[in-house]
């Protein structure tokens, strides 16, 4: 099969338009490795737009443009149907009926779409660290983090980092556990930073034997015994005393509930 040629046309990166080109051929599974995708960035004069044209009528190759600008948008779509070259503008007809929708001119502004993204890319950040420095598995997250959160196995760490995560926030996690000393790190972060999840005795009972069951294994096992569990607390209690930072009650706390606390706190 011959090698089909996409010209990813744009004035600004143009990553939308390629976004779109690649999402399509995707779905050609024996024909994909023969589709090359070419990025033609900030193209704002019609010497540029030439140029595409003649590449494209010369290999029979498809354009796909995100082009805003109205006289260079109308310049691509009269070369094109001259040139009679297959070809697909990704934003134009969406613009044309948010117009009518909104009865509001547009601005005609290339690249507006990372502004908008710029918050988009901060979530993302704040998702990936949460889950590398999930669990503890690696402190040096913690002198990076926005929010670190520290508690005994069972009070919703994992999920109120993510959770906080999508609101931008950096979180590290680290588990307590009284075999283990916890890193260093942990006293070198500012205490406004750092929070302890605390929850009730038997409340940590009954997720831990509920845990324990979902598993498969038998809920009298010692991670959801009382004894094992009030050692686990009563170390807790003692390094958040030597952090010297918050602690929250999240016994009967949705992790929404718990987050909000910290969001307001920090806002403080």
């Amino acid at each position: 099969m011959n090698e089909i040629n996409v010209y990813v046309v744009s004035d600004s990166v143009g990553e939308t338009a390629e976004l779109v080109a690649k999402a399509c051929v995707s779905q050609f599974r024996q024909s994909r490795n023969s589709i090359s995708i070419k990025r033609f960035p900030y193209v704002e004069e019609t010497a540029n737009v030439d140029e595409v044209i003649a590449l494209a009528k010369d290999d029979k190759g498809i354009i796909v443009y995100t082009l805003v600008k109205p006289a260079i948008r109308s310049y691509i779509e009269e070369q094109i149907k001259l040139h009679g070259i297959v070809a697909h503008d990704v934003v134009g007809p969406i613009v044309s009926s948010l117009q009518e929708a909104c009865e509001e001119s547009p601005i005609n502004e290339p690249g507006m779409v990372h502004d908008l993204d710029e918050d988009y890319f901060k979530k993302i950040e704040a998702i990936e660290f949460a889950v590398k420095y999930d669990d503890g598995r690696d402190p040096r997250g913690i002198l990076k983090a926005d929010i670190v959160l520290v508690g005994v196995s069972r009070t919703s760490k994992t999920p109120l980092s993510q959770y906080l995560a999508h609101k931008r926030l950096k979180v590290a996690n680290v588990p307590l556990v009284p075999e283990i000393d916890p890193p260093s790190e942990l006293f070198k972060v500012n205490p406004s930073k750092c929070y302890g999840l605390k929850i009730s005795p038997d409340k940590l009972n009954h997720i831990r034997k509920e845990r324990l069951i979902a598993l498969g294994l038998n809920d009298d096992a010692t991670y959801a015994k009382m004894e094992r569990i009030q050692e686990e607390l009563t170390h807790f209690d003692q390094v958040v005393s030597k952090i010297k930072c918050p602690v929250i009650d999240v016994t009967n706390k949705a992790v929404e509930e718990t987050a909000n606390i910290i969001l307001n706190d920090q806002l403080n």
